[in-house]
């Protein structure tokens, strides 16, 4: 899986926004905080949530359980805007 053709990220005084170009029928900004940036950032080339949890649990201080559960509402999100070609 890997973020959809036609989004594009951009950071900004280190917070990174995500925009929809092209036909991509979402018209809207996306605001990320580090956690959604991360995993936006991972999605950037095909890769899978299993990867992406296990990356996520050598970068940062927290229980793999919790990340798994933030890179799934993450996830949730991403697919309700139409941002991932699974």
């Amino acid at each position: 899986m890997k973020l959809k053709n036609g989004f594009i990220t951009h950071e900004i005084d280190g917070e990174q926004i995500m925009v929809a170009t092209g036909k991509i029928s979402f018209a809207g900004l996306v605001r990320s905080n580090k956690t959604a940036a991360f995993i936006v950032d991972s999605l950037k080339t095909e890769t899978t949530k299993e990867a992406i949890v296990d990356a996520m649990t050598a970068k940062y201080d927290a229980p793999k359980v919790v990340i798994a559960r933030d890179v799934k509402a993450i996830f949730g999100k991403l697919r309700s805007i139409g941002a991932l070609d699974e």
